[in-house]
């Protein structure tokens, strides 16, 4: 049953990834087609078509491998200069055209492959349903309804899982009692040890804490924290039994514990201790909850992507040495199924591996969002820069009225796109090797 488990978690972040990208790629599409650009596939994942359908002049489609997914938009950089077409049309030996591409070097070739391959999508000078010829604040729209449709996802997965299920909470609700009070260190009753003072001075199971020393408490830590405070004092409890209201009086015990500094050193401490333990229970957070948790998660997300390549550079460290992993540092789609996996097989109440689950792939999103905003082509980010750098140079043409520049031709950038692919893929291969043989684990 564990196993069955651990796969029915691995199954449902994969499914929940597919539709993460489906949204993602759904952010592109309709503001695409709402401008009047001429898309032509829709497709989620990479690899063989499993299936797909036409409808007008799109398809869409599903692939093998439900790990991306992508737009085609009709022209998406500029055409070629008309007197390289004319030269490749010159071009009448086939020797002669390979010679010639051969001679531009590797990344040259990348570089007209990639025009060419553009201008079979662009229908002539005239053909207004191209990308590159959007408005500025058109083409940045299409380009962030990616990412925000993650983010928008995921403020809907924190709100399902903070308002809708609720956080788990220590409440003030008792859920057993000490017998003793153990010393510092043990976590059984010695023969030797004190009575507990809460079971002495009557508090049941059941009770719930209305107040404590004179102080109403809305929590279990609140009301912990006033009895910690308060070694060798009698205090006062308020308890609600079976509907009616009782008052006890009893008086902490003194424990000591040991404290550990932000430093990492150590002090020994007293405090209070009257024996309780609460009874834990899904508290509904309020709606702006969500978006908070959303947002918080931003910022968390962007402080590892801005550190990346180092984050990286030590989680090979660990793969080869065998140390142990950030907990909090990047995980590759292995690293997040591995994950679902062990919070499906956990032994845990259900609602519990639900709002694990619902978590994990709240964050999965978050990361998305941020992680497409990076302004590296071929990302979402990248095409948001080059519109930005488009209109900036428009704007200083029209200031200092200049002729209207060409368009960017991001295609110039085929080489550092090529070589960020590249950064990506060995830092992906990297923490995949990672997630399998030295993998962060929640057990």
């Amino acid at each position: 049953m564990e196993v069955l488990a651990f796969v029915i978690g691995v199954v449902l972040l994969v499914v929940g990834l597919a539709v993460s990208i489906a949204l993602h790629e759904l952010g592109h599409l309709w503001p695409a087609k709402k401008f009047g650009v001429r898309v032509g596939q829709y497709m989620i994942g990479f690899g063989p078509t499993l299936w797909s359908r036409r409808r007008g002049e799109t398809e869409y489609g599903v692939k093998a491998i439900p790990l991306g997914g992508y737009i085609s938009m009709a022209g998406m950089y500029p055409p070629s200069p008309r007197e390289r077409e004319r030269a490749a049309a010159a071009s009448s030996s086939g020797a002669a055209a390979r010679s010639g591409r051969a001679g531009g070097g590797f990344f040259a070739t990348m570089v007209q492959d990639a025009r060419s391959a553009n201008d079979e999508t662009v229908h002539g000078d005239d053909d207004q349903r191209v990308f590159y010829k959007l408005p500025v604040y058109q083409r940045i729209i299409v380009m962030l309804g990616g990412p925000v449709m993650n983010l928008l996802f995921a403020i809907v997965l924190f709100a399902i899982l903070l308002t809708g299920i609720g956080v788990q909470t220590a409440t003030t609700t008792v859920s057993e009692l000490s017998e003793c009070v153990p010393a510092s260190g043990a976590s059984e009753c010695a023969p030797s040890d004190p009575a507990a003072p809460a079971a002495a001075a009557g508090v049941l199971a059941g009770d719930t804490i209305l107040s404590v020393d004179g102080q109403e408490v809305a929590d279990f830590a609140e009301a912990s924290a006033i009895i910690q405070e308060s070694p060798g004092e009698q205090l006062t409890l308020v308890v609600e039994r079976d509907g009616a209201q009782q008052t006890l009086t009893v008086t902490a015990a003194r424990r000591e514990t040991t404290v550990t500094a932000a430093d990492g050193s150590t002090t020994t401490a007293e405090i209070g201790f009257l024996g309780i333990s609460p009874t834990s229970e899904y508290v509904r957070q309020p709606i702006w909850a969500g978006p908070q948790a959303a947002f918080e998660n931003v910022g968390a997300v962007a402080a590892i992507i801005w550190q990346l390549p180092v984050k990286v550079a030590d989680t090979a460290v660990t793969l080869v040495t065998g140390g142990e992993r950030d907990p909090n540092g990047p995980l590759s789609i292995v690293g997040a199924g591995r994950l679902s996996g062990e919070v499906a097989a956990t032994d845990a109440p259900i609602l519990n591996r639900v709002a694990g689950f619902v978590s994990l792939l709240a964050s999965l999103n978050i990361a998305l969002f941020v992680f497409n905003l990076i302004p590296l082509l071929p990302l979402d980010g990248g095409h948001i820069a080059v519109a930005l750098w488009d209109g900036l140079k428009r704007a200083w043409a029209k200031l200092f009225r200049l002729p209207p520049p060409k368009p960017v031709d991001a295609t110039k950038l085929v080489p550092v796109t090529f070589i960020v692919v590249i950064a990506l893929f060995a830092m992906g291969a990297i923490l995949i090797l990672a997630d399998i043989f030295n993998p962060v684990s929640l057990l």
